[in-house]
């Protein structure tokens, strides 16, 4: 039920049900010079979302300049941030990735021909780690721009599905989402689905299609929610003429051209179609603008170039309409040629390269330690991330020439796309307990590289030796609409210009069992169901055809890690021995790394994972760990070392940081009146355990049951004198106990007791 609220002055709010909580729209507020301002929250987490656009378009540009930003406030969820500045600096991946996810579905709800900038902010205030941010968003950008002046054909819903015991969930809280087969954001109008987002377990296509129904139901009713919203707080929509086209000059050039740019357009190579096409356009320019003023030249170049790109667009949408021809002549369900490779480097852990058409893609596996994993400093629940996907994407792989500057936001996100892609297939952290990462450079792209990632990253794991359960593939799908309705055109592995100048891309990737991830981006007002029913099914069979492919060079992961690949042993200790482990400000632990070179990461829970190349080097260091958190049982048998020598007896080291007390009357089998007529400090002697304190754990030894093979209890049986705790007080030092002595033997007491001190905690 929606409620309305506009108790307070010039505020507005509007408020609905959603899964149990109350998602409320507020303007009037906050952020009162923006041309739209929203506040939206949802439960304890709430999202500042403003717009603002320019009063006229700047000068001679002939594209839409959208800007989205998300910017993550530490302070929205308690925490200041871990720079030197202790500010935010550049935006995390999880920000670029929302921002992302705002643009897409916006973006084609602006008229055509709007070119003034747009600058969309949302900034988090609160959260709540409940509530997730990402579709809220999409929400309060939505929100604010359908209430502010300018033109937009919104409004836009967006809901996170799950899925949690066998049904979906429309918004489940986050901490629920790692019980989820199903991580998929829906965002659309009331009539049609504008952007999916998706990862999964391996669901059916039959079920993914149900679940963005499902999502889209309920983005019907946030945009339901917008519009109660402008109907009390709206304002009126700036006027805007969207530029008719020059028909004269259209059909002018279509004239003079004839059948030159079919046969242009048409050719499999996208370089050689590319120069074609240059070259024909350079002659349409020349040709309709030799007579042109100087003075009018500029502005008639541009109309011709407008003109001829119109041109080109509907001659490649039209072949594909009404006559199933693609430019490079494929069939609507055929995929390019696949060739598949893995071990292609030396000395790296993993490789695999993959070549669809002239999309190609090489992606290569390191494996690290445990501690190598990711830190995240983000407003999301997880702190850590051991499975890493980066995306580069380099100016030669399409033949330009632009400078580097770093990972673009199309980058992360299409790294992130193919992550998401082999998650449901991972080894879990128990069998496989490596930091993995994966980097994949496109070397050349005409279409769908991120797909080609997600198939490289398969090949590159299985080469590795990681132990992934499946094989994973993708397929972009596209889409060509006609003016009747219901006319379309679905269109399995699309390239550039199918992509360039279609209007969806949507891409599948999956196991042969199931969908593991789906992206899809729309360039017109929605798509219906029929048609992502049959693009589906499309990328299902394209999808096959390719793991086909692959499964024909490597089908399973190999038995064994590479030789260049670190080893990890990994070591169950009692979490209680930890300290013993790492020692005083980490001394004991960094020995152990300086003498064994390895990598040794521990966790809360007592796990310690070893890392190392060095065979030799791991089992130093498991050895030394091992003596320093073993425990002592009465009757082992030791080979010590004498450290220390006292009236009463020896200390004996038996392990690292555990020594015990060999009592006078345990050295021999006769008696011994001096130590050291006996045991010299540095000697290494055999000793059995014959008591530990429950109380205190101190190590009683004896040299004599071993030299004779008689306990002390076996000689009491046999009428022998043995020691006993009760006859003398407590005797002991610092390094360890026992109770027993002789007053008659001569000495102090305090000499028969040695020095008194505080216990080692590193000693047993």
């Amino acid at each position: 039920m929606t409620q309305v609220d506009t108790a307070e002055q010039n505020v507005v709010r509007v408020s609905t049900e959603i899964s149990g909580r109350t998602l409320t729209l507020e303007t009037g507020r906050m952020a009162q010079l923006a041309n739209g301002a929203v506040l939206a929250r949802y439960g304890d987490t709430v999202l500042l979302a403003t717009v603002v656009a320019s009063e006229e378009p700047r000068e001679g540009i002939d594209f839409f300049p959208l800007t989205v930003d998300y910017e993550e406030r530490m302070y929205s969820a308690g925490k200041i941030p871990g720079s030197f500045f202790k500010r935010e600096g550049r935006p995390t991946e999880t920000a670029i990735l929302t921002a992302r996810l705002t643009d897409r579905p916006l973006r084609p709800l602006f008229p055509k021909g709007f070119f003034n900038d747009v600058q969309v902010i949302i900034t988090t205030l609160a959260t709540d780690r409940v509530n997730d941010p990402g579709p809220l968003a999409i929400v309060a950008a939505s929100a604010a721009l359908h209430i502010s002046d300018i033109p937009f054909n919104g409004p836009v819903g967006a809901v996170l599905v799950g899925h949690i015991n066998d049904a979906f969930v429309i918004n489940p809280e986050m901490p629920r989402m790692n019980a989820s087969r199903l991580d998929l954001v829906v965002a659309g109008t009331r009539e049609a689905v504008l952007m999916v987002e998706a990862g999964a377990h391996e669901l059916t296509e039959d079920e993914m299609l149900q679940a963005v129904i499902e999502g889209h139901a309920m983005c019907k009713q946030l945009c339901d929610l917008q519009d109660e919203l402008r109907a009390l707080a709206g304002k009126p929509k700036r006027p805007f003429t969207p530029p008719q086209p020059d028909t004269s000059l259209e059909e002018a050039i279509t004239a003079w051209m004839g059948e030159r740019l079919r046969a242009a357009i048409n050719n499999p190579d996208k370089q050689a179609r590319q120069e074609a096409t240059a070259q024909l356009k350079n002659e349409v320019l020349a040709h309709f603008t030799q007579d042109v003023p100087e003075e009018e030249r500029a502005a008639r170049e541009k109309a011709v170039a407008k003109t001829f790109e119109a041109l080109l667009k509907e001659e490649v949408r039209s072949a594909i309409l009404e006559r199933d021809l693609r430019v490079d002549g494929r069939g609507l369900k055929d995929i390019r040629p696949v060739s598949v490779e893995v071990g292609v480097l030396p000395q790296v852990h993993g490789s695999g390269l993959f070549t669809r058409g002239q999309t190609q893609v090489l992606t290569v596996v390191t494996l690290g330690a445990p501690g190598e994993e990711q830190r995240l400093d983000d407003l999301g629940l997880e702190t850590t991330k051991r499975y890493i996907h980066h995306y580069n994407f380099p100016p030669f792989s399409t033949g330009e020439v632009r400078p580097l500057r770093g990972p673009r936001r199309r980058d992360i996100g299409h790294g992130h796309l193919a992550e998401r892609a082999l998650y449901a297939v991972l080894p879990d952290e128990t069998e496989f307990p490596y930091t993995m990462r994966l980097v994949s450079e496109v070397l050349s792209s005409n279409g769908s590289s991120s797909m080609a990632s997600v198939c490289g990253s398969s090949l590159a794991l299985m080469d590795a030796g990681v132990p992934i359960t499946k094989p994973v593939a993708g397929v972009a799908m596209g889409l060509i609409t006609g003016k009747e309705p219901g006319q379309f055109k679905v269109l399995t592995d699309i390239q550039g210009i199918e992509d360039a100048l279609g209007d969806m891309d949507f891409k599948v990737a999956g196991t042969a069992d199931g969908v593991t991830a789906l992206q899809m981006d729309i360039k017109t007002t929605g798509i219906t169901y029929e048609i992502m029913r049959q693009a589906f099914q499309q990328a299902r069979e394209g999808r096959l055809q390719i793991l086909e492919k692959m499964n024909a060079v490597i089908s399973a992961p190999r038995p064994k890690l590479a030789p260049t690949a670190p080893r990890i042993i990994t070591l169950q200790i009692n979490p209680e021995k930890i300290g013993i482990v790492i020692g005083p400000g980490g001394k004991t632990i960094r020995s152990i790394i300086e003498e064994s070179g390895a990598q040794i990461d521990i966790q809360d829970d007592g796990t310690v994972f070893i890392t190392t190349p060095d065979e030799r080097g791991a089992e130093i260091a498991q050895r030394r760990i091992e003596d320093l958190t073993r425990e002592i049982k009465e009757g082992e048998i030791f080979v010590g070392k004498v450290v220390s020598i006292k009236p009463f007896g020896a200390f004996v080291n038996l392990v690292p940081g555990r020594d015990g007390m060999l009592h006078v009357s345990e050295i021999a089998e006769g008696r011994v009146t001096n130590v050291e007529d006996v045991l010299k400090v540095g000697d290494e002697v055999r000793v059995k355990v014959i008591d530990i304190d429950p109380g205190t754990g101190k190590v009683s030894l004896s040299r004599r049951a071993v030299l004779t093979g008689e306990t002390p209890e076996e000689r009491k049986a046999a009428g022998a004198a043995p020691r006993s705790r009760e006859r003398g007080p407590e005797r002991g030092g610092e390094r360890g106990g026992f109770r027993g002595g002789d007053r008659e033997r001569g000495g102090s007491d305090r000499e028969r007791r040695g020095p008194l001190g505080p216990r080692n905690p590193r000693r047993g």
